[in-house]
């Protein structure tokens, strides 16, 4: 697993080679979206969510997605699923993103971390 950063920035190539040692199609990811950083190619969200607090980053802040390398610019790039996203206690009880607002922060951090 690795943690990206906007000094640290990773390629679509890179996750296209992640995918297809893991899951085939898909890289997990966890996003912090108070630090604008992610975690990635972890077996599971809990992984990376667990690597990113350890780094100093808050439960409440950390998101699960699912990244799809061959849909790169896309609208499909990006899917909001993940067993680490059911915060009750945020008013988030699905495994998605209800939040718009928080929606909107992930992709703007996505987009920032992964150039092509």
């Amino acid at each position: 697993m690795i943690i990206v950063t906007p000094q640290n920035q990773i390629t679509i190539s890179d996750l296209k080679e992640m995918a297809e040692k893991m899951f085939g199609n898909l890289i997990k990811a966890a996003v912090d979206v108070e630090k604008g950083i992610m975690a990635v190619d972890g077996e599971l969200h809990s992984d990376e969510e667990l690597l990113l607090v350890e780094g100093g980053s808050k439960r409440p802040d950390v998101w699960g997605i699912n990244l799809y390398p061959d849909f790169f610019g896309k609208e499909k790039f990006v899917e909001f699923d993940s067993m680490i996203n059911i915060k009750p206690a945020l008013g988030n009880r699905s495994r998605g993103v209800d939040d718009p607002k928080i929606k909107s922060k992930i992709l703007e951090i996505v987009k920032k971390l992964v150039t092509d």
